[in-house]
């Protein structure tokens, strides 16, 4: 049921995943995430077809109370309400239980695009993503190595839109099913992995890169603000330096316009610096 209610007419849903900690702070991760829709050029619309999958109650009432379609997930062990700081082991136990969901969705024969919160929608992605059937699955990437089709891509799973059919649900089989046999790995690694070993191939499953001028990170800046569909704070550690980079991200999205109104082709645009995320390396 809310697989349908967030669906597109063709079987598409937007999934995003939240816990506890990305509905609180002074400026919760999970508002930050909506600020995008609200600014983003075309994307109004789009929370339409969110659904944001709560791994606790406190996740569920936010998502309840600020009238997005809800899913509660029932989570088998380790307690999901707190910050997962990256690589810690629960971190890595949210990411396998995120990972075993997805294949559900796949197997009920919903498309999706799966999004953390942590990457705002500038613009409409779709014109951006191949939507005539002919790819399986098309990843963000932490840095674009100028082919699309190169599998030497260091891929990022916090954006990527899959198709469901049988290859994409034989890939999840075979990624959730090595979960139990790569200790210290985060499910990003496992399927890293995977595509190492020649495993998109083997299953038959055409998979395109998607270029960091589009769909962009802190890991790698969009080259052009004037086409960059999203920015994922990646590269990073922490909740808080992820909202504060986002919050420069936000305004500096506006400056460009206000460039680009007043006509100044003198004045370069440039990314602020990520200082939070690199900082929070240190600390």
């Amino acid at each position: 049921m809310a697989l349908e209610g967030a669906s597109m007419a063709n079987k598409t849903v937007i999934i995003a995943v939240v816990n506890k900690a990305y509905t609180e702070g002074d400026k919760p991760m999970l508002d930050m995430f909506l600020d995008g829709f609200w600014l983003g050029e075309d994307t109004r619309q789009l929370k339409n077809h969110l659904l944001v999958v709560a791994v606790d109650q406190t996740a569920f009432e936010r998502c309840r109370f600020l009238g997005l379609h809800c899913y509660k997930l029932k989570t088998e062990g380790g307690d999901f309400v707190g910050e997962k700081v990256y690589m810690s082991e629960d971190f890595i136990k949210m990411m396998w239980q995120r990972t075993r969901f997805l294949n559900e969705v796949l197997r009920r024969g919903y498309n999706f695009v799966f999004t953390d919160t942590d990457v705002l929608w500038l613009r409409n992605p779709f014109p951006r993503l191949t939507l005539d059937g002919s790819v399986d699955m098309e990843i963000s990437v932490d840095n674009f190595n100028g082919d699309q089709w190169s599998e030497r891509n260091l891929i990022n799973t916090g954006f990527y839109m899959i198709k469901s059919n049988n290859k994409t649900i034989a890939l999840f089989d075979e990624w959730y099913g090595r979960r139990n046999n790569s200790a210290g790995k985060k499910e990003q690694d496992v399927l890293l992995d995977l595509t190492r070993e020649g495993a998109f191939r083997r299953l038959g499953l055409r998979v395109r890169f998607l270029d960091t001028i589009y769909f962009s990170g802190f890991c790698q800046d969009s080259r052009d603000v004037h086409v960059v569909s999203t920015v994922h704070a990646n590269c990073c550690r922490r909740i808080s330096a992820k909202v504060a980079d986002l919050t420069a991200v936000i305004h500096d999205w506006k400056r460009s316009f206000n460039i680009s109104a007043a006509g100044n082709q003198t004045m370069e645009f440039r990314w602020s610096p990520h200082s939070a995320c690199r900082n929070s390396w240190i600390s």
